[in-house]
């Protein structure tokens, strides 16, 4: 049977959030046998290309030799190039309130685009632009999402993501030493923003977290593993995350202890962020994000059926708001310092968690674990029965009979025969 075409360009070696992703599609994308598969590798920023997986290495071209049937493009929607037949955009989506135009224009130029969440997809949905006559301010333009748009969750795979009976030795090296026997775990990147503004707000996080249990008897302190850099893992971006945690540390003002932070820099494989979420010295993962697309690392961390403490808004709502942890806070605009031109725009806003309802919340937590872990726990089923890379593939397979049309199969034409006496 002659399959028609399909070719994913994806940063499919990438070591990132786009990288699983793409991963996690190509292997749906080969569940449903529907298609030939070519992928068209793509770089991610700064980000590692180690992780292609050896059985993707045969559907792996160089370049783009012709016009393929199906073109799926997972990137950032101002890249978006309808260069298929039938063009599909994956992506991650906005962590603000609204899209810039170019991002509005790229999806614009598919047939259908896929995100990861129904905070997303409401955001392309609710993004509006219009042009006006400078002299009588009437309407004379409008810029709107005009293409079909679809939520296809990130799915968690449980081949990987599960509990085992031994972790890696590169986590358990790292963790068994640390004297504490409670850690609260933070992960993401230390991105762009004076302190308090940056997406992941580690900052504020960490001081939080050190204000919460400042001067509790050390021998009971629990202490806070941060997994981060600044989307670099050179020594020079560890030596400034360690710089920013040793700052913060020092302006706690107290006569007695301060909790310990440990730094997790550098770059970890899927199998031992698992080892790390499951890690017995990880009590609970707090994030105090302003905005997600999507919250991956929170989906992988929930299948241990630890606490989750998490802003109480975005995209990883629809996975956690049932029995997460939700910290309560309000909308603000996006600070100067956070924007980035084109993406997370002037006018947009995201979430600020109330650092003080937090810290009361993180310490309930701490006197109250074993009714927050019954919760929790339910929290991990929910995840089983409906946020994994199975289910994603059941939901990825409606999306594309439903909306790619038939291809007819290209069989190669008979040339004329010659007869020869």
């Amino acid at each position: 049977m002659i399959k028609p075409n399909l070719v994913i360009s994806a940063p499919a070696s990438s070591r990132s959030g786009y990288g699983d992703h793409a991963r996690d599609l190509i292997r749906s994308l080969i569940a449903m046998d529907k298609f030939s598969i070519g992928i068209l590798d793509q770089p991610w920023g700064s980000c590692p290309r180690n992780a292609m997986p050896q059985e993707f290495s045969k559907m792996v071209i160089p370049q783009l030799t012709a016009k393929p049937d199906v073109w799926i493009q997972v990137t950032v929607p101002s890249e978006f190039q309808p260069v298929g037949k039938y063009n599909i955009g994956i992506t991650a989506g906005m962590e603000t309130t609204m899209v810039s135009p170019e991002w509005l224009e790229g999806v614009n130029r598919m047939d259908l685009v896929i995100v990861p969440s129904e905070h997303a997809k409401k955001v392309f949905e609710n993004t509006k632009y219009q042009g006006k006559d400078p002299n009588t301010q009437q309407v004379t333009s409008e810029l709107v999402l005009t293409t079909k748009i679809e939520v296809l969750f990130e799915g968690l795979d449980l081949s990987v993501f599960n509990k085992f009976s031994k972790y890696p030795e590169s986590i358990c090296s790292s963790l068994d030493t640390i004297p504490e026997k409670n850690c609260y775990l933070m992960v993401g990147h230390w991105l762009n923003g004076e302190f308090g503004h940056d997406r992941k707000d580690t900052g504020g996080t960490l001081r939080t977290f050190l204000e919460a249990f400042k001067n509790k008897a050390s021998k009971n302190q629990p202490a806070l593993v941060i997994k981060t850099s600044s989307a670099g893992y050179s020594v020079t971006d560890r030596e400034n995350m360690l710089d920013r945690i040793r700052q913060i540390r020092s302006s706690i003002e107290t006569s007695g202890t301060v909790p310990n932070v440990y730094l997790l820099h550098g770059d970890l494989s899927s199998e031992e962020m698992n080892g790390l979420y499951h890690h017995p010295k990880i009590k609970a993962m707090v994030s105090f994000t302003k905005g997600e697309s999507f919250g991956r690392s929170l989906l992988e961390s929930g299948i241990t059926g630890k606490p989750i403490l998490a802003s109480n808004w975005s995209g990883h709502l629809d996975f956690l708001s049932e029995h997460g942890l939700l910290l309560q806070g309000q909308l603000q605009p996006v600070h100067k310092s956070a924007q980035w031109e084109k993406v997370i725009i002037e006018g947009s806003s995201w979430y600020y968690v109330d650092y003080g309802y937090a810290m009361g919340v993180i310490k309930d937590v701490e006197s109250n674990y074993k009714k927050h872990l019954a919760k929790s726990r339910k929290q991990k089923q929910y995840i089983k029965d409906n946020f994994t890379l199975d289910k994603m593939t059941e939901l990825f397979t409606k999306q594309v009979e439903n909306n790619v049309p038939s291809f007819e199969p290209k069989v190669p034409k008979l040339e004329s025969l010659q007869t020869y006496e």
